[in-house]
């Protein structure tokens, strides 16, 4: 079957553009800095991987990790095991995927997300049908935060 010429730029316009869509609506790479013995970081990962997120671990020393908390606006309020970076953005702790994704979309001018501390029942911390409520918070510019979403309520 042969093409015409306007007809077969057309078919690759519609392959070429769903290309791009796809690649415009895909996260950037998650960014994680966690401790090399650390389970529940190696399982948050998963979690993440398994909605749509692209993970680059990186296992760091204590002191080092205390610094990549510090330089991406992370105060010890909003402390957790593990920290990401993202499409500008830190994410600190177990903070479950469609919350990572709300906030790449609505794009906020603050520091990132935080679920401070190592609830039971975050994503990377189950325990059986264990499950604490915890909140998610967003870190603003100035260290303070507000409730993002509520979990296990």
């Amino acid at each position: 079957m042969f093409f015409r010429a306007p007809v077969l730029v057309a078919i690759m316009g519609l392959v070429w553009g769903g290309v791009a869509l796809a690649a415009e609506t895909q996260a950037p790479p998650l960014q994680v800095f966690k401790s090399a013995t650390c389970s529940c970081c190696s399982a948050w990962i998963k979690h993440m991987t398994q909605h749509g997120f692209t993970a680059e671990a990186q296992d760091v020393a204590a002191g080092e990790l205390a610094r990549i908390k510090q330089s991406a606006g992370i105060g010890p309020q909003h402390a957790s095991c593990h920290t990401a970076k993202i499409g500008g953005y830190s994410i600190e702790g177990h903070v479950p995927a469609a919350d990572v994704k709300r906030l790449l979309a609505e794009k906020p001018d603050a520091v990132g997300l935080a679920v401070p501390g190592m609830p039971i029942g975050s994503p990377g911390m189950e325990a059986g049908d264990t499950r604490e409520p915890y909140e998610v918070l967003l870190i603003k510019r100035d260290g303070t935060s507000e409730v993002w979403s509520k979990q296990n309520q």
